[in-house]
């Protein structure tokens, strides 16, 4: 009987056991579990503006954490702002841990769904309104930093004394933008013309091309712009001969010869504090910057344009002055 009642005692003891590890098993799998982020954005992933700066720093960051940490989707060309909104529901109810609403235009729609869906990460820009929302977080560009340099140079390059900026909608970090490269070329010489346009779009590459060509008869010599549709303007710069400044990705391989310089996003500095956010039980509630100072925006000159010693020593010199807080960046 001893005998039989211990068999008895070790059946139970292991039974215990065997549902004690059945119980951890899902803790572990879920501590194995590689993170999910999706991007909706407005438009392709080469687009060598917006869409793109947001591809390379998941890329960057995927490289970095490994593919068997972090896992990425992404829907792109969602120009149509309910089609977005859409996307960012299925993303939501697919589970997935973050989801990037990359564009100015989705902060209703993530203000309608984010409440939906407590324990998912929302992220959106460019902007600093989290909505008051425990999941929502926001980012944005200095851009107007990288768009001084930018115009710093641009002065310095010009014989014409004419400077042509087309730009999308006069909003956001397209603005930011723009109002920093005209500050920036006014600091080094006040009588130069920087003539704006704002085609009202940022996606018609046509009237983007139609507005740097009115730049160009007028005399520009250096042009400039944001956006997805700027290819049809450095298109155009390409065929007169004229120089081209860049922002939000790296533009240089579309036309080497052309573009002097590129105020790269390096989104992935916000996305890692988003990420160490999300770890440390922190869902929103919080907006982030990116800027020169920070590493979100880098200046990638273009060596290939001839760029001359003494206006990259100048470009540099005024990054410095920037992140010290030499230089105040007044804007119009």
């Amino acid at each position: 009987m001893k005998k039989i009642a211990r068999i008895t005692s070790i059946i139970l003891i292991a039974a215990m056991l065997l549902a004690g590890c059945a119980q951890a098993a899902p803790a572990t799998q879920e501590a194995t579990k590689p993170l999910k982020i999706a991007i909706v954005s407005p438009s392709t992933i080469n687009d060598l503006a917006f869409t793109q700066s947001i591809y390379d720093a998941m890329v960057v960051l995927q490289k970095e954490m490994g593919a068997d940490k972090l896992e990425f989707v992404y829907s792109e060309n969602m120009f149509v702002v309910d089609d977005a909104a859409a996307a960012i529901r299925d993303y939501a109810t697919k589970g997935y841990d973050i989801v990037i609403a990359h564009g100015s235009q989705y902060g209703s729609s993530v203000q309608e769904i984010a409440p939906d869906f407590p324990d998912t990460v929302f992220a959106w820009g460019t902007t600093v309104d989290t909505f008051g929302l425990p999941n929502v977080f926001a980012y944005e560009a200095a851009s107007d930093q990288g768009g001084y340099v930018n115009g710093v140079m641009a002065a310095m390059l010009t014989k014409s004394k004419v400077i042509g900026v087309v730009g999308p909608i006069e909003t956001g970090d397209a603005k930011l933008y723009v109002d920093g490269f005209v500050a920036g070329v006014k600091s080094v010489d006040p009588s130069i013309d920087v003539r704006v346009t704002y085609i009202g779009s940022f996606s018609d590459v046509a009237l983007a091309s139609e507005a740097a060509t009115t730049h160009i008869s007028a005399g520009a010599d250096v042009l400039t712009g944001s956006a997805q549709m700027v290819v049809g303007a450095i298109g155009k710069a390409q065929e007169a001969g004229a120089y081209w400044f860049g922002t939000q990705a790296d533009q240089a391989t579309f036309s080497p010869k052309t573009v002097v310089a590129s105020q790269v996003y390096h989104w992935e500095v916000i996305l890692k504090q988003i990420i160490a956010k999300r770890a440390a039980g922190v869902l929103g509630g919080e907006s982030f910057r990116a800027s020169l100072e920070n590493g979100g925006q880098v200046i990638h000159f273009n060596d290939e344009a001839g760029i001359p010693a003494e206006v990259k020593a100048k470009a540099e010199e005024t990054i410095k002055g920037i992140i010290d807080g030499s230089i105040v960046i007044q804007l119009p």
